[in-house]
């Protein structure tokens, strides 16, 4: 006797004018594509998917315009609930009906999400209170202000914190999405669908949101930040060479002294201190993917796993063990 499919998990995915189109699309996409693979294996999708919307259509960020589903009843049964974010969160945290409705629709659902700014609304629904979340960066000064009973924390790609997931800018939402994925359907369904949508890593939530370059290049002077991209690069293929001050300062055709201090003024950090960030992230990747403590020490040019691990506590607060049993 055949076992009948469970019913598809109900997915949705909250829209308003001038979200950001990513997203929505992203996750949208993600869940569409484990649909999709799920058919080619001859299976039931595991999803129902629907963009909902006060008044739809929703014109995007990007300008352009999304079919939606008008608001279902808060009180009908959900799997997931999906806020997204963009410039437009800030007239959506200021309607009060929408924002009542998602409190409610939270309530019914299994779990609820947010993707880059969709946390505002979260934590103006009052569902954020006592919980660890994370949001855009770039908008994570503002976010504390205006919600202080919210533990902020700024770094992570995405955070779980009990059945409510905040994820970090734009891009994140896809990652915050294939979580959702492995957690429902598995690691395999969830790395599958990554390699169709051809997404280069899966990352871990604890992965920080932006780069150590693209830090760097945000530095003290964001405007001078580039002039030393091609170093930063040559670093990152270099790691296991020598990276003195003095080889810096020669790979930027500057003497020692001017070099020294130019870098400081263009990222805010010494060249010492950048290499050892940009180490530190190439290590994280490596940890990540099963290599062992001792062969990321090597290859990242830390010398030994003593110096490595002082490194990782400086930076992330981790050792790499602690790191790798993490990931």
């Amino acid at each position: 006797m055949m076992v009948p499919a469970p019913p598809p998990r109900r997915v949705e995915i909250l829209g308003f004018p001038d979200a950001q189109l990513l997203d929505v699309a992203g996750p949208t996409q993600v869940f569409a594509t484990a649909n999709d693979l799920a058919v080619a294996a001859g299976t039931a999708p595991p999803y129902a998917l629907a963009v909902v919307a006060a008044v739809p259509p929703v014109r995007t960020t990007a300008g352009l315009s999304l079919s939606a589903e008008p608001l279902p009843p808060p009180d009908q049964p959900l799997d997931t609930l999906i806020l997204s974010g963009g410039t437009g969160v800030r007239r959506a945290c200021a309607d009060a009906a929408l924002v009542a409705w998602v409190a409610a629709r939270a309530g019914a659902a299994r779990r609820v999400a947010s993707v880059c700014s969709g946390a505002f609304l979260l934590a103006q629904a009052g569902l954020l209170d006592g919980r660890r979340a994370v949001t855009h960066w770039q908008r994570c000064a503002e976010f504390a202000a205006r919600f202080p009973k919210v533990r902020l924390d700024p770094d992570p790609i995405f955070i779980r914190d009990g059945a409510v997931w905040t994820s970090a800018g734009i891009t994140a939402g896809i990652d915050l999405a294939l979580a959702l994925v492995e957690e429902d359907l598995g690691r395999k369904a969830a790395l599958a669908v990554a390699r169709q949508l051809v997404v280069f890593l899966k990352r871990p939530g604890g992965q920080a949101q932006f780069s150590a370059t693209l830090s760097l290049q945000e530095g003290a002077v964001p405007e001078d930040g580039a002039r030393f991209d091609r170093l930063h690069a040559w670093i990152a293929e270099n790691l296991r060479g020598d990276l003195s001050l003095p080889a810096l300062a020669e790979q930027a055709a500057m003497s020692a002294r001017s070099f020294s201090r130019h870098y400081r003024q263009a990222t805010g950090r010494t060249p010492a201190r950048a290499v050892e960030q940009i180490r530190v992230e190439a290590a994280r990747r490596m940890l990540e993917q099963g290599a062992s403590v001792a062969q990321t020490a090597a290859r990242c040019g830390f010398g030994a796993e003593d110096t490595m691990r002082r490194s990782f506590l400086r930076q992330i607060g981790a050792s790499p063990q602690g790191y790798r049993e993490r990931f």
